[in-house]
């Protein structure tokens, strides 16, 4: 039987701007190395899956034992609130 399951852990996640304090913060990867599959994108960032892609305007989230990975733009907002 299918049941329904909400998610009970906050996160924190700031959207990516493409400053040098961003990428230093988060060891994203730059360069034109990384423009093999995506001719416009210059970021990488590593996640416990590998290095993902990583454009500016998407979310970074960091869970709850420091894993970062990337929530789209649109899918951030319409999954997320922020905790006041």
């Amino acid at each position: 039987m299918i049941k329904t399951y909400r998610k009970v852990a906050t996160i924190k996640a700031e959207q990516f701007d493409g400053s040098n304090e961003m990428v230093n913060r988060y060891d994203i990867k730059t360069g034109e190395k990384y423009l093999i599959r995506s001719a416009n994108c210059h970021f990488i960032l590593p996640t416990l899956e590998g290095g993902e892609f990583l454009y500016i305007g998407n979310w970074i989230a960091t869970g709850i034992d420091g894993e970062h990975w990337i929530i789209q733009d649109d899918i951030f907002k319409k999954t997320y609130v922020e905790v006041k």
